[in-house]
């Protein structure tokens, strides 16, 4: 009986052996042309992928699109082209560790290095002086805040805020309920480096599945295109980096004490289990009375703009042609 449990063992440990060093998927065509459609600046030594294009002709406007957790700018390619009718200037970025950016490891992630490589980035493009709109979702929510608190209290650098509009971001720890794998990912620091070598596609894509709503669901190529992108430089050996910096990144009293002169907006898919309908929603009007609200239909859950594009940019520029 242990010379069968032996061989076992010994037959597991190189078919082990190979599964983790299985490559990363091709880059489909749809990433290609995301990719190519975009370029680079450097940001610390670490190149840092985003994509902009000009719009509306006659308009000055500009709106900066951060993205959620894990994916990346990516998330915004359904409602890119009707921004681009409606703004001057459209820009999105890869966050350091996510997409095509780069991944560095050992390193040490934070929103704070995440909300510089925004203002990096504005830098980079010459819209120091210009009123910019954030438009952010899930992760993205935290780096905006930061964002917003560095320019009420004009830290060296900062942006100009013209409005800011959230999405499905775990900004209340009291009402945030992170996935199964995110909570291993982040309690787990001894078993964190395995687990990230043995999250594969399937494990990938049954997790981000649960946080869509059943009739709103990605398709299998656009599954692929999100895990790709996490592949992408060994980008899912850091993931436990930056999901830990996500739930413990900065001070929520932030989204509190809200510049007077600023326009804000939630707009919010009510079928999220990472953020349930009602608690966070009516925390958040509890909290943040000077937001305005758009909850969309309740079969959309935790991507929204993915999940419910023509919704989501109705109440977007409903929020952004008020004032």
């Amino acid at each position: 009986m242990r010379e069968w449990w032996l061989l076992v063992g010994l037959l597991c440990i190189p078919l082990l052996a190979v599964y983790l060093h299985i490559p990363p998927p091709q880059l489909s065509p749809a990433l290609l042309t995301w990719r190519s459609a975009g370029a680079f600046f450097t940001f610390r030594s670490n190149n840092i992928f985003y994509r902009e294009t000009y719009g509306a002709v006659g308009s000055s406007d500009v709106v900066i699109l951060l993205h959620g957790f894990p994916t990346s700018s990516l998330d915004w390619y359904k409602i890119w082209e009707p921004l681009n009718r409606r703004f001057n200037r459209v820009i999105a970025l890869d966050f350091l560790g996510f997409g095509f950016s780069d991944k560095p490891r050992p390193h040490r992630y934070s929103i704070f290095e995440q909300a510089s490589v925004v203002e990096a980035l504005v830098s980079h493009l010459g819209l120091t002086e210009q009123r910019v709109n954030l438009l952010s979702h899930d992760y993205g929510d935290t780096v905006a805040l930061e964002l917003l608190y560095r320019s009420d209290h004009n830290r060296t650098g900062h942006l100009t805020i013209n409005s800011l509009c959230l999405s499905n971001g775990g900004i209340f720890p009291e009402t945030h309920h992170p996935r199964f794998l995110q909570k291993l990912l982040k309690d787990s620091s001894f078993l964190s480096p395995v687990l990230t070598r043995l999250t594969n596609y399937m494990v990938f894509s049954k997790g981000l599945g649960d946080v869509f709503g059943p009739y709103t669901q990605p398709t299998d190529a656009e599954f692929l295109d999100m895990w790709t992108g996490v592949r992408f430089n060994d980008g899912n050996l850091v993931m436990d980096r930056y999901c830990t910096i996500h739930f413990h990144g900065i001070p929520f009293l932030h989204v509190i004490s809200l510049p007077p002169c600023l326009s804000v907006h939630m707009i919010y898919g009510p079928l999220d289990p990472v953020n349930p309908h009602p608690q966070f929603i009516f925390l958040y009007q509890k909290l943040v009375q000077r937001s305005t609200v758009s909850v969309l239909d309740e079969h959309i859950s935790h991507y929204p703009q993915l999940e419910d594009p023509t919704g989501f940019l109705n109440a977007y520029f409903s929020f952004i042609n008020a004032f």
